[in-house]
C-alpha cells in the first residue's frame, strides 16, 4: 500500500507519522532514535510503498529557520541518498508541539503519559502530515 511518511526530525528522537492508504488521515507511527531513523524506514518500505517524505522545518516566529532547522538540514540529504526516488516536501512545524500538547490532553491522556516526550514527537509528525495532506486536500 502507498504512504505519505511525516517526520519530526529532531537531534536525539525523531517522530514518525503514516498516511492511510488514500492519503486523507495521518496516524502516528514510532519514535524512533534519530541516529536510527533510516534503518527504520528501509524496514517500513519493505512492508510499505512510500510515495512521499513530509518533513517538518523548524520555523521562527518571523518566518526565518530557527536553530533547530541545521539538524533538519543535515538530515535532508542522508534521507534523500537512502531514498532517491521519493520526493521530499517540508512543511512548517511551528506550534507542532502545543498542538501535539493539546491533542494529548482533549484525547484524555493522562499528565505522566502527556511528560513522554515520544509521545509529543509521533503526535507532532501525525499533526505535520496532516497539515500537508489538508492543504493539498485543498489545492494550496
Amino acid at each position: 500500500m502507498e504512504r505519505l511518511i511525516g517526520i519530526d526530525y529532531g537531534r536525539k528522537r525523531t517522530g514518525l507519522a503514516a498516511s492511510d492508504p488514500l492519503g486523507i488521515f495521518a496516524s502516528a507511527l514510532e519514535t524512533v532514535p534519530s541516529a536510527k531513523i533510516i534503518d527504520y524506514l528501509q524496514k517500513y518500505s519493505e512492508k510499505e510503498t512510500i510515495t512521499r517524505f513530509v518533513v517538518g522545518y523548524p520555523m521562527n516566529l518571523d518566518g526565518r529557520p530557527s536553530e533547530a532547522a541545521a539538524d533538519v538540514d543535515a538530515f535532508l540529504p542522508v534521507l534523500k541518498k537512502a531514498f532517491p526516488g521519493v520526493p521530499v516536501e517540508l512543511e512548517d512545524e511551528r506550534f507542532t508541539s502545543v498542538l501535539a500538547h493539546r491533542a494529548m490532553i482533549d484525547g484524555g491522556m493522562k499528565y505522566k503519559d502527556r511528560r513522554n516526550k515520544a509521545s509529543v514527537d509521533r503526535i507532532s509528525a501525525a499533526i505535520i502530515l496532516q497539515g500537508y495532506m489538508d492543504r493539498k486536500s485543498k489545492g494550496l
